[in-house]
């Protein structure tokens, strides 16, 4: 079994940068059945799987 602790010599990377832009949410469904099946209360965040890549 092969150990993966952590070791000196990945102390010169760095784990991980992110850069997250803020936003803003101006809309709010009306419906809220319809947010609850959306899983989101604003429709700038429904981004429903399509099974297709984003374009």
């Amino acid at each position: 079994m092969q150990d993966y602790s952590y070791d000196d010599r990945n102390e010169k990377f760095a784990l991980a940068m992110a850069y997250v832009p803020w936003q803003k949410f101006d809309k709010l469904y009306d419906d809220l059945e319809k947010a609850y099946c959306s899983g989101t209360v604003f429709p700038e965040l429904n981004k429903p799987f399509t099974g297709r890549r984003c374009v």
